[in-house]
């Protein structure tokens, strides 16, 4: 039977099964097992030790060899011979990604034969061309393991591409001329603030030029071609400011006034400070921003290609700004404001507000016309009583009102989701868009036609013009892609009504006009399926 001793050598125990041999025939392992008494059970276990102590330990087995010789020597009355296992080298593959910016070394390790030598990676690494960002340490350590495993043994570098050159503003700036939307399509309402301004020769904007690129190559050193980055100019006709002398990438005012970061630069707008607007004073115009500390008088006028900033009231004057207006007190008496930016005021009655972006009114808005291309706001200082009642106010994503309409107030009319200079904006870009497909296509034409017939100054003018029309191209698409998702958006439009409606109210979604003749509770009125849908309670 089985006999279990001390190894005379150590402390190790040593197996012996009396009839039991092993051995190596032309790479197969043959079991033998010859019938003696007293028999002994012969278990799983037992066998891969007898194994192990006969030095076929690491040796490839077969299952099912095994279970039928360990079950045949139980029972047998002459020699039992099986071939339990065979000698297996150590194998090893190489794996490309499809891409070829990664191989790895696939190693099964041996199992009984002979290890994987390292110079047979070697060969078959440069016979599939991999040459490129070669790990030779990775590859020897788990070539000298012995171990099966899966290493990354080249890596491809991947391109960098060019940056597009970038603007870094200098100087803390409150007004922006460049609305920013949230992900409704809504723009952040914001105080003005007061009036920062900046000196001679001040940095206000640095910009960093674009990043060259860098082609990668992969791991058969093949090129991988990097994008470069569009090295944009400061944008055209820049007020107030100027590149700094010994350096073009600096921009610096040029006149003491109000800096407005605009989209690829600075403007620097000369400031007036004005008591009142009146028959004193005369009608303002003014190539910069004017500061009303006093109020705009009946039939005056204030005009600005910035912000317009009135501390009292407008009665029946009319402001119009290239940028933001802010009134602190009330707009009234048939007075009309309009801003390319926002237009802030405390309370409007029988009056007009027209707004490139947004509309903000602190209190109520009585009998008047609102108009923004963004959105209106009104109660935003009285949210327990601010009101909307009579005239008209639209906007294209949103109207929020505590109190819309009311019972003696004739009928309101709000109206969102529609802007029609966008769309006609929308329409002028796509037109662009292929005049500019149509030169660039050309340009390529020529420019192969000159690289065979031309001159090197002809082909190099005509690479410039190129480069020009594809950089406008560019310039084309990315704006025409913002429209895009500007238009998307107006599928979310609503009316958001944080008290409740009462009186005669039309609701235009649209061109289409629902008419509101009961009251509502606090809600919202939203578009679904072409239907308008109010959400919130009843009254």
């Amino acid at each position: 039977g089985a006999v279990i001793q001390n190894n005379p050598t150590g402390d190790e125990m040593v197996v012996e099964f009396p009839g039991l041999t092993f051995a190596d025939e032309g790479g197969l392992l043959r079991a033998r097992c010859e019938p003696v008494e007293p028999r002994v059970p012969l278990d799983a276990p037992t066998f891969e030790l007898l194994l192990e102590q006969a030095g076929y330990g690491r040796w490839h087995l077969l299952p099912d060899a095994v279970a039928a010789f360990i079950a045949r020597c139980h029972a047998a009355q002459e020699v039992v011979e099986v071939t339990v296992g065979e000698r297996r080298d150590g194998r090893f593959e190489i794996e490309v990604s499809p891409d070829a910016m990664n191989a790895w070394l696939n190693v099964t390790a041996p199992q009984g034969g002979q290890p994987i030598v390292i110079d047979d990676v070697l060969k078959v690494m440069a016979d599939l061309g991999i040459v490129h960002g070669v790990d030779d340490e990775a590859r020897r350590r788990v070539c000298a393991s012995g171990q099966t495993a899966r290493v990354l043994v080249a890596a491809g570098t991947p391109p960098r591409h060019g940056e597009d050159a970038r603007f870094e503003v200098l100087i803390d700036v409150s007004r922006e001329r460049l609305p920013h939307l949230n992900e409704e399509g809504l723009i952040d309402f914001r105080e003005l603030g007061p009036i920062p301004l900046v000196e001679p020769g001040q940095p206000l904007m640095r910009r960093i030029p674009a990043t060259p690129p860098v082609d990668g190559r992969d791991v058969r050193r093949q090129q991988i071609p990097a994008k470069p980055g569009r090295d944009l100019p400061f944008a055209d006709k820049l007020t107030g400011v100027q590149c700094a002398s010994d350096d073009p990438d600096l921009l610096c005012a040029a006149v003491k006034g109000q800096p407005v970061h605009v989209g690829h630069g600075m403007l620097v707008e000369q400031v007036v400070r004005m008591g009142h607007v009146n028959m004193a004073s005369g009608n303002v115009e003014f190539d910069g921003s004017v500061h009303v500390e006093g109020d705009v008088g009946h039939e005056m006028s204030v005009k600005a290609s910035g912000d317009i900033v009135v501390q009292g009231t407008v009665e029946g004057g009319i402001l119009e700004a290239g940028g933001n207006v802010q009134v602190g007190g009330g707009v009234i008496a048939e007075a009309r404001v309009k801003a390319a930016g926002s237009v802030s005021v405390r309370f409007v009655e029988h009056a007009s507000l027209s707004a490139g972006t947004t509309i903000a009114v602190d209190d109520m808005a009585l009998q008047s016309d609102l108009q923004a291309l963004n959105q209106i706001e009104i109660g935003i200082r009285s949210p327990q009583r601010g009101r909307l009642v009579g005239g008209s106010a639209r906007a294209m994503m949103l109207v929020k009102v505590p109190f819309l309409g009311a019972d003696t107030g004739g009928v309101t009319r709000v109206q969102v989701g529609v802007n029609p200079e966008l769309e006609h904006r929308h329409q002028e870009l796509v037109a662009l868009a292929e005049k500019q497909n149509h030169d660039e296509e050309n340009l390529r034409k020529v420019i192969q036609h000159l690289a065979k017939a031309g001159t090197a100054e002809m082909q190099e003018r005509a690479r410039t013009t190129w480069q020009q029309v594809v950089r406008q191209l560019a310039q084309t698409l990315q704006d025409k892609g913002e429209i895009e998702k500007r238009l998307a958006l107006l599928e979310g439009a609503r009316v958001e009504v944080t008290q409740g409606v009462a009186g005669n109210v039309d609701l235009v979604f649209g061109q289409k006009t629902t008419p509101l003749r009961r009251p509502f509770g606090a809600g919202s009125f939203t578009l679904v399926e072409g239907k308008p849908m109010f959400s919130g309670r009843t009254a």
